[in-house]
């Protein structure tokens, strides 16, 4: 109750508006990433409506629990990176083999978290190996925009050009307006028909895990690595550069145990996000940096509503051409491919391990089971040890 009369006293227009904007951006991009990872698995509508239904709860219950209890706008979503990872694996991974890796991985989250390790693990990954890593994993999208040329080639250029103007003129709502413009453009274009979208509710579909090693080192492992260092490190950057100076260790927690529940119906990890994050800390959520925790509630609330209807948002991207799907989630991903890139360039001290772990990520190479973004792990870091540490090493005994 006193939660609730507090809530009535700080909730504003600005604070409400950010949160729907967050949720909005979510959906409008992100969201077409986890479409290519079902389209690749050959999952049904209805195991479908499930994923997506699963991964709205877990940032609708993280999100507003955590911005109740700590008093600062806690936006939380699905791993972007992680979703990007399962578009490599699929078909070769079964749908059960990977919740026996999601509910891996958020044990390891959960030891992280609870032990508060965090920061100390983010130190020990080579910032130029993670970045490059994830350069690598996410590269294959944006060739995918490219690719839909030969196909779509109207649909491709119109959504490239509106992409490019919208992020002149208003990139805080781009992917927004891009999904808009790129819905018009399909059914012009492309003959997509609308008509069977209609108001359904999400039915979630309990699913039975499977541990194997293969699906733990291709998956498991590097969802970890890529929640860590794509979306908690940037995430807590953005919330402490806003002025909210809180440990890591009750986000990792929660939202690690919110996607062990989330993880039997499809729920890829949940984590803290790091784009729309900076929309609810800012000081368009609210003048007053204390009152913005309400924009934190908020999205979680419109989450909750997104999940409520999945079945209606995955009938809108199902009616609409694959090549859309895969054009609107290379186009979202431009800036992450970007900041990834440039973060690992930027690594001139292990550059070239960098690059190394970059090509055998991006080269979507299958050996022994094991997919590509576990080599460019194994091989980016004996690269790291070779060419840098053990060299240096050995340069310091000869002298």
């Amino acid at each position: 109750m006193q939660f609730y009369k507090q809530l009535h006293r700080d909730w504003s227009i600005p604070a409400i508006t950010a949160g729907f904007v967050a949720v909005l951006i979510s959906y409008s991009g992100p969201l077409a990433i986890f479409f290519q990872a079902a389209q690749s698995a050959e999952i049904s509508n209805a195991m479908m409506t499930s994923w997506v239904w699963a991964i709205s709860m877990g940032a609708a219950v993280s999100g507003i629990l955590l911005s109740l209890w700590l008093k600062v706008p806690v936006v939380t979503a699905w791993s972007a990176p992680g979703t990007a990872l399962l578009v490599t694996l699929f078909p070769g991974l079964s749908l059960n083999e990977a919740v026996g890796a999601y509910l891996t991985a958020a044990l390891i989250i959960f030891v992280i978290g609870i032990t508060g390790s965090f920061d100390r693990i983010i130190q020990m990954i080579p910032p130029g190996i993670a970045s490059a890593m994830m350069a690598g994993i996410l590269f294959q999208f944006g060739v995918g925009i490219f690719v839909s040329l030969e196909s779509v080639p109207a649909l491709a250029i119109g959504m490239i050009i509106a992409y490019l103007i919208f992020k002149r003129l208003t990139p805080r709502y781009s992917l927004v307006l891009l999904l808009v413009v790129g819905v018009v453009l399909a059914v012009v274009l492309e003959g997509a028909s609308l008509e069977g979208v209609s108001i359904q509710l999400a039915e979630p579909q309990f699913i039975r895990p499977v541990w194997t090693w293969e699906a733990t080192l291709s998956l498991a492992i590097p969802l970890v690595l890529v929640s860590l260092t794509g979306q908690f490190l940037p995430g807590m950057a953005i919330m402490r550069s806003s002025g909210y100076n809180m440990a890591a260790k009750p986000i990792v927690t929660l939202t690690s145990l919110t996607s062990f529940a989330t993880a039997f119906f499809g729920g890829i990890t949940t984590v803290i996000a790091a784009i729309t994050a900076a929309i609810c800390t800012s000081k368009e959520a609210h003048e007053d940096p204390d009152k913005r925790y309400v924009a934190g509630v908020a999205n979680g609330v419109f989450y909750l509503i997104g999940g409520t209807f999945a079945g209606t948002i995955v009938l809108l991207f199902t009616s609409l051409p694959s090549e859309f799907v895969a054009v609107l989630a290379g186009l979202a991903l431009i800036g992450a491919i970007s900041s990834n890139v440039s973060a690992f360039a930027a690594e001139k001290n292990h550059l070239e391990a960098s690059v190394i772990t970059f090509i055998a990520t991006a080269s979507g190479v299958s050996f022994l089971d094991l997919g590509s973004a576990f080599w460019g792990v194994v091989v980016g870091a004996l690269a790291y040890n070779l060419l840098h540490r053990r060299f240096r090493s050995l340069k310091r005994k000869n002298q």
